[in-house]
């Protein structure tokens, strides 16, 4: 292996191809690392922060930082592990994620990662938040209560999409995805179920109408193998 073109995670050798990110060239090397707001495709945001890993001794973002000849990567680590659960537990506290009458269960990348980082418990109290369900488009259901305002939505829409169907307004704990029309209706806008948008987002928070359960509980993404050894599946999704 050409030295000059891997670098190290957790002793391990990781080859890597140029421009590519920490993450980028530890998913394709089958090398695990937490994250939630990355898509393939989709310029890395850092929004989540469940991708932080220690390089060369200080904290970065997996998925913004780019792979180095001979850099060495610390990632998983109990220490990381634990801020990691804690994010977790912060995420769903903010929410309203009930895993067990969600739609998305399964399929949910939020719920794989409490599975996989060993989450028993939200640790915080519930915010409860009170947010709106958009139920105007005719394909689409959006809920707001299950965003983790992962931006995920905003970046496909515009960088793929071309549409800019989603924004986010307000800063801090008042950030929040909105619907870029005079109503703030998704029905009102010329999003489409074939949209990469519709297809992107980790959680519950923008679901198909009428096809929900078309995939049992039991035969979803996540419920055969834990998220952990799907690094072909995480890295090659396409946007």
């Amino acid at each position: 292996m050409n030295s000059e073109n891997t670098f190290i995670i957790d002793g391990t050798p990781i080859p890597f191809e140029p421009d590519q990110t920490v993450l980028q060239a530890a998913l394709k090397a089958d090398v695990f690392i937490p994250h939630l707001c990355y898509y393939p495709g989709l310029r890395p945001n850092g929004n989540c922060k469940l991708c932080t890993v220690i390089i060369n001794g200080r904290h970065a973002s997996a998925c913004t930082a780019f792979a180095r000849p001979g850099i060495e990567v610390e990632n998983n680590t109990p220490e990381l592990n634990d801020k990691r659960r804690l994010l977790l537990q912060m995420l769903f506290v903010e929410g309203n994620h009930f895993c067990p009458g969600c739609e998305k269960s399964g399929n949910c990348q939020l719920q794989a990662l409490a599975y996989e980082l060993e989450m028993m418990t939200p640790h915080f109290n519930h915010f409860f938040p009170s947010r709106k369900l958009d139920t105007s488009h005719p394909d689409v259901f959006l809920d707001m209560n299950r965003c983790i305002n992962c931006c995920l939505c905003v970046q496909a829409s515009c960088e793929v999409d071309k549409k800019n169907i989603f924004a986010i307004s307000g800063r801090g704990m008042a950030a929040r995805i909105v619907v870029n029309t005079p109503s703030g209706k998704l029905g009102d806008s010329n999003f489409a179920l074939s949209d990469k948008a519709a297809s992107v987002c980790p959680v519950g928070a923008i679901l198909p109408k009428r096809g929900s359960f078309s995939v049992p509980i039991g035969q979803r993404i996540y419920d055969d193998l834990p998220i952990s050894s799907q690094t072909e599946f995480l890295a090659t999704r396409k946007a």
